[in-house]
């Protein structure tokens, strides 16, 4: 749409920002704390207890310690302390990603801290999730002569590592005048929830002890999307009604990553159920339906995808797509058959029908009344058939535990409110086409792709899962991923959350094989004794972890019948022996299409 489009979104969100700032500020001085003081420091940790944060992820250096004092004597937060800072900003990520509505939080320290957490701010950046980056930094008097300090770069460039920051977060502020210090933290706040996106607050190690006024608090921030222009907002409505009136009603509902980030997944589940549209999701967008859900159909890969479901997908006459994110590995290397004049995009922020794009119509208020306006439809709909989403355990007639049934056979496993996290390569690609069961949350980072993230991730997701009374969590890891991020274990152990941890050993970088250098040795590893890892992380064996080996089909299908196993009353780690050239169908064939396109033989 055209600039002028954009600019009255851009006035619709300055007027929710000051319409809060008014309400703020008009909180009565005769209301009981109205007119008290806390310190900064007290300040920005009630922001996160109202928002429902109750751990705060980190590690301690000399420029957050005063802060951390805060932290440790808060009643509502706790510390789990990570064993670097990049697990930690994966920790942040994973308890936000469970912890819909919510955010994650990390504090690192000046410079090596910060730095050593910015892959993890930078994946939550890619794959829409909210976390808050504190960084304890010198003082503010510190920052304003320049002293060659330790964690410096030794050339008086103070606000080198802000600068970087600038480029994986939404929002940023350094906090240099207590003046306008709630302001800043209500503003960084509200715009990494609202935007799902990181932001980065530089505190300095004098403002956390700064006393201000704590009157805004009584006015919880307003985290909810800015509401949508009224007058394109129903002129969308009706372009979309009439695309799907042309189209008989074929429609299909393609579900992915930001209908669950952007939370609409109540919304999406109300306008399936009133039209009875069939629902397909694309990999990141697993679990964003329940995926025992009568009319949900499965995964769309594009190219990669079961041929049924290929066919329903590319067949349909229409199809709406909410909260697409149209990465290489989330669509089969690019390969959706889906041309645009047949396509409806729902987003955070536009909304995009065929060719025409509409700035600032976002899906959180835009799906309510399109459901209004789609539901005559619903008999039509019904006439439509949706494949059943169906993955049996197939008998191969050998003792082998190949990816083929590995994944149908965990997927007898799983229970209800289970927390399933995949690691990228074969864990991530094997799992797509396993059912999970309703109120199972999925998490794997298919988008940014970094080894090892789930470690890390599962600890945030653990702890988020246990605030909120989700069920167990279940950990799939290749033995070369968990060499990267290990030393997380340990913090699990101490902060006493029991996931499951499958560690897939197959003698290397299993997903790196497939892409190019099967036989290569940089895709090897060194195979460590991890039957006594758990341990060696601080757990006592058969009282707080317990540590098994499987060889074969018959060995892990009795520990998965094993009632005592399946309590998840312990944290446990299960070795499964694999072959070293096996893989799951899909890595198999988006490897290929990967190879083509990065060209790695001249």
């Amino acid at each position: 749409m055209t600039s002028s489009t954009q600019a009255v979104a851009n006035l619709q969100t300055e007027i929710s920002r000051l319409k809060h700032e008014l309400t703020t500020m008009k909180v009565d001085d005769q209301i009981p704390g109205a007119s008290a003081t806390c310190t900064i420091a007290d300040y920005l940790l009630e922001r996160l207890v109202q928002l429902k944060v109750t751990n705060i992820f980190g590690v301690p250096g000399d420029f957050n310690l005063g802060f951390l004092d805060y932290i440790e004597d808060h009643p509502k937060l706790e510390w789990p302390g990570n064993c670097n800072e990049l697990n930690a900003a994966y920790a942040a990520d994973g308890y936000a990603r469970v912890k819909e509505g919510s955010l994650g939080v990390l504090i690192t320290t000046f410079g090596v801290g910060e730095l050593s957490a910015t892959n993890g701010v930078a994946g939550a950046f890619s794959e829409h999730v909210p976390i808050l980056h504190i960084v304890g930094v010198p003082s503010t008097a510190q920052q304003r002569s320049k002293p060659m300090l330790h964690h410096t770069l030794g050339d008086g460039r103070y606000d080198a590592y802000h600068v970087a920051s600038k480029q994986f977060v939404k929002a940023d502020a350094n906090l240099t005048d207590k003046n306008t210090a709630a302001a800043e933290i209500d503003r960084l706040l509200t715009d990494c929830v609202v935007n799902g996106r990181p932001a980065y607050l530089m505190l300095p190690t004098d403002i956390v002890h700064e006393r201000i006024s704590s009157k805004r608090l009584l006015t919880p921030l307003n985290v909810q999307p800015p509401e949508n222009d009224p007058e394109s907002e129903d002129f969308v409505c009706d372009e979309i009604v009439k695309l799907v009136d042309a189209a008989d009603g074929d429609v299909i509902v393609l579900v992915d990553a930001c209908t669950i980030r952007h939370n609409v997944k109540d919304e999406t589940l109300a306008l399936l159920e009133k039209t009875k549209f069939p629902v397909y999701a694309a990999p990141m967008g697993k679990t964003a339906v329940p995926e025992d859900y009568e009319r949900y159909g499965g995964i769309y890969v594009g190219s990669i995808s079961r041929p049924e479901i290929k066919e329903k997908v590319e067949n349909a006459k229409l199809i709406l797509s909410i909260g697409g994110l149209r990465s290489d590995f989330n669509t089969g290397n690019f390969t959706y058959q889906i041309p645009q004049n047949r396509t409806i995009e729902l987003h955070s922020d536009h909304t995009r029908v065929q060719y025409a794009t509409f700035e600032g119509i976002g899906m959180k208020r835009l799906l309510p009344k399109l459901t209004g306006r789609l539901q005559p439809f619903k008999d039509s709909a019904k006439l439509i058939t949706v494949p059943k989403f169906t993955l049996p355990v197939p008998d191969e007639g050998n003792e082998t535990i190949s990816h083929l049934w590995l994944w149908p056979r965990v997927g007898k496993f799983f229970k209800a409110g289970d927390v399933v996290v995949a690691e990228t390569g074969t864990s991530s690609f094997g799992i797509l086409d396993v059912p999970l069961p309703h109120g199972a949350v999925f998490l794997s980072q298919i988008l940014w792709g970094s080894i090892g993230w789930t470690v890390g991730s599962t600890l945030g997701a653990a702890i988020a899962a246990r605030d909120i009374g989700l069920g167990r969590t279940i950990l799939f890891v290749g033995d070369g991923s968990i060499q990267l991020t290990v030393q997380e274990l340990s913090t699990m152990i101490r902060t006493g959350v029991k996931p499951i941890i499958f560690l897939l050993n197959n003698s290397g970088y299993t997903i790196e094989r497939y892409l190019h250098g099967e036989k290569r040795r940089y895709n090897d590893i060194v195979n460590w004794k991890w039957q006594k890892l758990l341990e060696v992380m601080g757990g006592t064996e058969g009282e707080t972890c317990q540590s098994y080996l499987v060889k074969t089909k018959t060995e892990l299908s009795n520990l998965l019948d094993n009632e005592e196993f399946a309590k998840a009353d312990k944290i446990q780690l299960v070795e499964m022996i694999m072959p070293m050239h096996d893989a799951p169908r899909a890595l198999k064939v988006q490897a290929e299409l990967s190879g083509k396109s990065n060209k790695y033989v001249a």
